[in-house]
């Protein structure tokens, strides 16, 4: 089950590909677990449910920022205290990163739960979208902590030198969820309560396999007893609030999907109509393959910096950093081409040419895709100013590309080319923000 791993001393190119190739499989896998729901219910149910599912989206992507946010802080400082050698506290620290991030998403989800018809009305839902995105909410709200728990415990698997086993605990759920969604859409006629059943029954058994990894006290990497004591719930708090420091860029970074999504669906809302918003769900599902290989590149350099920032060695962690970018920039060259190239058979997919919403898609999507590259750099860059404990750029970067330039975007660029401006929002800031980051690094090259 564990690989050989040394995170100090094998060769960084060879050490990252050991840990990206498993990493992008896993991550790619988990996209699929995302994009089925898509590809059966635009399919099996119709273009309004694809749209209703796309509504309820920033839910989900709040609860994986959350997870991720703890994933990432947690698996930073305890790479750093591994490189110490303090195995005792790196295996506190992940225990309390579990049981903290489940606790309050448990309570996230009681809190949507009780408010269910609200919360769709707020996320930008019309009146006839309504009855699908509660009935999907129902059957996938309850079960978000399950979803948490696979992607944080990602982080700890693979510090613990077992990226083929966190490969598995993706690739598990992504079959279930593909195998479940067509019986419960074609084959039961389960509808919208069948696509999210199908999807949270994936990532409870996902979830199941991180708990039986990191129970396992054979591994370096597993959880420890809590202390309930005054003294041990003052240092989690510390800790925690440590970990959430490191990591909230990352949370932010999901909640930047969960913005582009849902500022997104109130344009297209605003000038094209529900067809406007299924064309741009069609986006949004094709988005997280993008963002979860370059996750998979910023996640596999991640143990690698922080172990060796932590050893204050700083050339491994120079070459682990140009290795992550040039991937980046790489795969988002391929992307722009091949969805230029296939914009068609994507968009068909999710739905069929007869849907109006088809055509909008189709000549979006190349548009849309265009500022892959810019966002590779960009995410790769927070990855690494968080690997290093430098949260303030990562802060800044992830603020500026998620929030203040998407919000701006979206405002200005359909004001001046109309609905392709729409497209064109997210590239736009994108662009922006990379010009940012080459800021930040050439003043930090001078100060060096």
């Amino acid at each position: 089950m564990k690989d050989s791993i040394d995170f100090g001393k094998m060769e960084v190119s060879k050490l990252f590909v050991k840990l990206l190739i498993p990493t992008v499989m896993g991550m790619v896998f988990s996209a699929i677990f995302i994009i089925t729901d898509g590809i059966f219910v635009g399919k099996g149910i119709g273009s309004d449910a694809l749209a209703a599912v796309n509504i309820t989206a920033p839910l989900f992507l709040i609860n994986t920022g959350v997870a991720l946010m703890f994933g990432i802080g947690a698996s930073v400082v305890a790479s750093i205290h591994l490189s110490h050698g303090k195995i005792k506290v790196a295996r506190i620290n992940v225990t309390q990163a579990v049981v903290v991030s489940s606790l309050l998403l448990i309570l996230y989800a009681l809190l949507i739960m009780l408010n269910v018809e609200k919360v769709a009305l707020l996320l930008g839902s019309s009146e006839r979208l309504l009855p699908l995105a509660v009935e999907y909410m129902n059957w996938f709200i309850p079960f978000l902590v399950f979803s948490a728990l696979l992607s944080s415990g990602m982080f700890f698997v693979r510090l613990d030198g077992s990226p083929n086993y966190a490969m598995y605990c993706n690739i598990i759920p992504a079959v279930i969820n593909i195998v479940l969604d067509y019986v419960f859409i074609f084959e039961f006629g389960w509808g919208m309560f069948g696509a999210a059943l199908a999807t949270s029954l994936g990532y409870i058994v996902g979830a199941a396999m991180i708990l039986v990894y990191l129970i396992d006290r054979k591994h370096v990497i597993h959880m420890v007893r809590v202390k309930l004591s005054r003294k041990s719930l003052m240092l989690t708090a510390r800790n925690v609030g440590y970990m959430c420091r490191l990591g909230v860029s990352t949370f932010l970074c999901e909640g930047a999907i969960a913005t582009m999504m849902f500022v997104g669906n109130y344009v297209f809302m605003h000038y094209t109509g529900e067809d406007g918003v299924a064309a741009y769900s069609i986006a949004c599902y094709f988005f997280p393959i993008i963002f979860m290989v370059y996750n998979a590149i910023a996640q596999s350099a991640q143990p690698i910096l922080s172990y060796n920032f932590g050893q204050g060695n700083s050339s491994r962690v120079n070459r682990a950093f140009r290795l992550a970018l040039f991937s980046a920039v790489g795969f988002g060259a391929v992307v722009i081409v091949l969805t230029e190239v296939f914009s068609p058979q994507i968009v068909s997919m999710f739905i069929d040419p007869a849907y109006p919403a088809y055509n909008i898609a189709e000549s979006g999507l190349p548009l849309f895709a265009s500022g892959f590259i810019f966002f590779g750099i960009n995410m790769v860059s927070i990855g690494y100013f968080q690997s290093v404990e430098r949260d303030r750029p990562a802060m800044a970067v992830t603020l500026l590309r998620g929030y203040i330039l998407i919000l701006a975007c979206f405002w200005i660029m359909p004001k001046l080319l109309g609905v392709p401006g729409i497209w064109l929002s997210v590239p736009a800031a994108e662009f922006v923000t990379f010009l940012f980051v080459i800021t930040i690094y050439c003043r930090r090259k001078r100060q060096s």
